[in-house]
């Protein structure tokens, strides 16, 4: 008996829909695309192979633009399968994505598969029961002009990759490519770079002030004003570090640490209090673009990372589709999404309506719904925890969960107030002080959701800030003053969210395919990840200046952008895709792609050229460059050279550092034996650095010698054969955590060294302590809150004295939770009653004992050691 067969693209998607449909209907999958061009030569059918443009482009560029398609290997089992079970159908089901990629999908399809029985184009943007059953009962066309806008993008795509990867090749480096949208992501990330090359730090200082009210309540304010003159702060320098604007004064350490003296003593005043109500309105529902964002800020997840579990939990019916530049919800998920805030939170975190939002993206294109959790009773975060076994997929509900909820919830509403303080010096300078304050009168929306940021340093929506109640004139006297000296910030270098943001800036590619862009010119070696920071090579400083200057238009910002809005437009059948292709490559009275990269085009570009990134000059004048080199970058100085370590981002490629790498001996150290081993223990110079490695590689053998990196300390030069056998002990074990049962080790990294407890590490001070850090100092550390590189350790706020039980130190501390006590082994939160002030030793002793009788009530006091 014939049934109706339904096509999607993956076969977790598949196998969700045969679940919902039963026997009733055959339920497979594609795999993705079935028909693409060409990769080589060896795939040209035998007909075409002695046409140029199917050799070159594998697109008739001398005739309609045709392109040559052809079922790649790896899918010519699919395709037969799909035939096969064609033959046993009713009916023919196109359940393809309702994008432009999975409309061409379907076309290709047809194309391959000339069904001869009735074919449906099925669509949904959800997989829930009823999206499914409403899909089959209302089915539509395949969108032509959704095919032709694919079609066109694939196919301007090959024409760019395949004209500017072989200039890439013959002037940079053999197997680079070019793209569309991808030489401009690369651009992007090159031109942040060079700000940061160029950037000159400068220094300004401040004068922080601690001030106490009558009703001896304490605030902190900064001088923002000294004679009328107001005080350069941070936001008065440019991304180049030099000062925008004349109207501010740059306060000296002298004049700073003057001031401060001449205020000893001063009687301050409350010149003004100003205080506002603030509103804060919610975000809007996620799109594409925004989920990769705020997942690399909250998670530090790559675009691709966070598409791939968005990508899963839409196959299995969590979420609506993933690809879509839209912010609007259904009438349904407003419904859902109203009543399950009124039931979790009440009534009085309802917005007063349906907040509906407008798309803000240009040329936002697929129809869809914004992301949402999918049908019409949304699972909370801890229902998904309890089904799903995967942590990526929870972390991404969870945040699209809460963005949803929180996008149809009432305003966040407080009060922001502005302290200003006056007084004069001794000496008769008038001075003003400034301080801020926020209060949260009604959370709203922040109850759920508040959104990350890509600045640290800043704060986040629902932080606050209490100042005392002070009134204008009122006196306040100084009771602490420190001066502050700062020093301004290289631009911050891109991350995988700020870049998709300045793409979709730009109006630069799709939403939809960002994850792969990032991906690709991390593959290429483009670009490589220092922490989240995207870091461009030198090879692509090369690549980037040779188009700038040879091919400005395809890195040309508004020129890529004009032409998405071409290919809009042929989308929307506004414009024939024929006409436009030809006038791109053959340039129809202008240059075309065609002339752009001839052979004489290509004579005219110095390779030397475009591949020397000046540093700057020795003290003898001489001219030192960076280069890309076929073996990797290097300096050069007239005839010397010397590889560039490849973890060395451009910026920090001083005069000073090349002349340290000019410098470097060449060759081998033999440092001595192994009284071990007996074998020989030398020092080297590699691509990221000097190390040190036990023995040599035996030939034959796949065992790779043990080695260690030098400490940014040590130089080879001064290299002893005690210390290279003491690198060659790393990582350290420390000891055995009492309550864990796990092994702490110290060890050195990319940034710096650290302690590791399984997936818990903690940064240490400096290299030494890797080898002096005890295991009490190790446990103090890990009780500690994580911090950022450069930050340093919070002392303790009070030292309480001996444990009777452990006998160990025990202090207050500050973590993540709250204030709490810790002996080094064992932490015990406050209760609501103690404060800093009013906690004892023996009060301490108590929560810690308490501690231990609840580890101990669950199996884990006393701690079980590992064998």
């Amino acid at each position: 008996m014939t049934k109706p067969l339904i096509i999607v693209e993956s076969p977790a998607k598949a196998r969700t829909i045969a679940g919902y449909l039963g026997k009733d209907y055959e339920v497979t999958s594609s795999v993705g695309h079935v028909r693409d061009l060409p990769r080589n030569a060896s795939e040209i059918p035998a007909k075409f192979k002695e046409q140029a443009w199917a050799k070159d482009w594998g697109i008739d560029v001398d005739g309609e633009f045709e392109p040559l398609y052809i079922v790649p290997k790896e899918k010519r089992d699919t395709v037969k399968n799909l035939k096969a079970m064609l033959n046993d159908a009713s009916e023919l089901y196109l359940a393809t994505d309702e994008d432009r990629e999975g409309e061409a999908i379907a076309w290709h399809l047809i194309q391959i598969l000339k069904p001869k029985i009735p074919v449906r184009r099925m669509v949904f943007h959800e997989i829930t029961p009823d999206a499914i059953q409403n899909a089959i009962a209302n089915p539509r066309e395949i969108d032509a002009d959704l095919v032709d806008a694919q079609e066109a993008r694939r196919i301007l795509d090959r024409l760019v990759g395949y004209g500017l990867s072989p200039v890439l090749w013959r002037k940079v480096k053999p197997k680079l490519s070019a793209g569309r949208v991808q030489s401009i992501a690369v651009r992007v990330i090159v031109e942040r770079e060079r700000e940061r090359m160029a950037f000159v730090a400068a220094g300004y200082w401040d004068l922080n002030a601690t001030f106490t009210t009558g009703s001896d309540e304490r605030f902190e304010a900064t001088l923002i004003e000294v004679d009328g003159d107001r005080l350069a702060s941070g936001k008065d320098f440019g991304d180049d570090g030099r000062l925008k604007t004349e109207s501010a004064k740059v306060l000296g350490e002298d004049e700073a640490a003057a001031i401060a003296g001449d205020l000893e003593d001063a009687s301050m005043t409350v010149l003004s209090v100003e205080r506002k109500p603030y509103t804060r309105k919610p975000y809007p529902p996620f799109r594409t673009s925004t989920i990769q964002q705020e997942a690399s800020r909250k998670f530090r997840f790559g675009a691709r990372r966070t598409m791939s579990a968005a990508q899963r939990l839409y196959e299995n019916g969590y979420i609506t589709y993933m690809r879509t530049d839209s912010t609007s919800l259904s009438e349904v998920a407003l419904t859902t999404s109203r009543a399950q805030i009124e039931d979790l939170f009440g009534s009085e975190y309802l917005s007063p309506s349906p907040r509906l939002y407008s798309n803000k993206v240009k040329n936002a294109q697929e129809a869809h719904e914004a992301i949402r959790p999918s049908g019409d009773v949304w699972k909370t975060p801890e229902e998904i925890t309890e089904e799903l076994n995967d942590d990526d997929q929870v972390k991404v509900y969870e945040l699209i969960w809460k963005r949803t909820l929180a996008s149809q919830m009432a305003d966040a509403k407080g009060e922001s107030v502005q302290v200003r303080v006056a007084g004069d010096t001794r000496s008769g300078r008038s001075t003003q002080f400034a301080a801020s304050g926020r209060i949260l009168h009604f959370p709203g929306f922040l109850k759920v959701y508040v959104a990350g940021t890509d600045d640290p340093d800043s704060d986040k929506d629902d932080q606050e800030k209490r100042l005392p109640a002070v009134e204008e004139a009122d006196p306040v006297s100084i009771s602490d003053l420190e001066a502050k000296g700062h020093e301004t910030k290289a631009p911050a270098r891109l991350t995988e969210a700020s870049l998709v943001r300045r793409l979709e800036e730009l109006g630069v590619g799709r939403p939809s395919t960002y994850a792969s862009i990032i991906s690709t010119i991390q593959d290429r070696g483009y670009t490589w990840k220092k922490g989240t920071a995207l870091v461009p090579t030198f090879m692509a400083f090369a690549t980037i200046t040779l188009l700038e200057v040879h091919y400005s238009n395809l890195v040309d910002y508004a020129f890529t952008a004009r032409m998405e809005d071409e290919l809009d437009k042929i989308a929307r059948g506004e414009e024939e895709r024929v006409p436009w292709l030809s006038k791109f490559f053959h340039g129809n009275g202008m240059p075309g792609l065609k002339d752009m990269v001839s052979a004489d085009k290509l004579d005219e570009i110095d390779a030397k050229e475009i591949n020397s990134i000046k540093i700057g000059e020795d003290e003898a004048g001489v001219l030192i460059v960076a280069r890309a080199g076929r073996y990797g970058p290097y300096v050069s100085r007239g005839e010397d050279t010397a590889s560039i370590p490849e973890d060395l981002p451009p910026d920090e490629l001083t005069v000073e550092k090349a002349i340290e790498l000019l410098n470097m001996p060449s060759g081998d150290k033999i440092l001595g034996s192994d009284p071990t081993t007996g074998l020989t223990v030398l020092a080297r110079h590699g691509r990221f650095g000097s190390y040190v490695q036990l023995g040599e590689v035996e030939e034959g053998s796949k065992d790779k010698p043990k080695t260690a990196s030098l400490f940014k300390t040590m130089s080879v030069d001064e290299l002893s054969l005690d210390v290279a056998l003491r690198l060659l002990t790393l990582p350290r074990v420390v000891g055995v955590h009492p309550e864990t049962g796990q092994e702490i080790l110290a060890q050195t990294g990319r940034y710096g060294p650290y302690i590791k407890m399984d997936k818990e590490t903690r940064s240490l001070e400096n290299e030494e302590l890797i080898f002096t850090t005890t295991l009490e100092d190790a446990l103090v550390l890990l009780t500690e809150p994580k911090r950022r590189r450069g930050q340093t350790a919070q002392p303790p706020l009070k030292e309480l004295g001996k444990d009777p039980v452990s006998d160990g130190d025990v202090v207050v501390k500050d973590g993540r939770f709250g204030l709490y006590v810790t002996d080094g082994v064992v932490n015990a939160s406050f209760r609501k009653a103690d404060t800093v002030d009013n906690i004892t030793i023996d009060k301490a002793a108590e929560l810690l004992q308490a501690r231990r009788d609840r580890l101990a009530d669950q199996g884990k006091w006393p701690p079980k050691k590992k064998k």
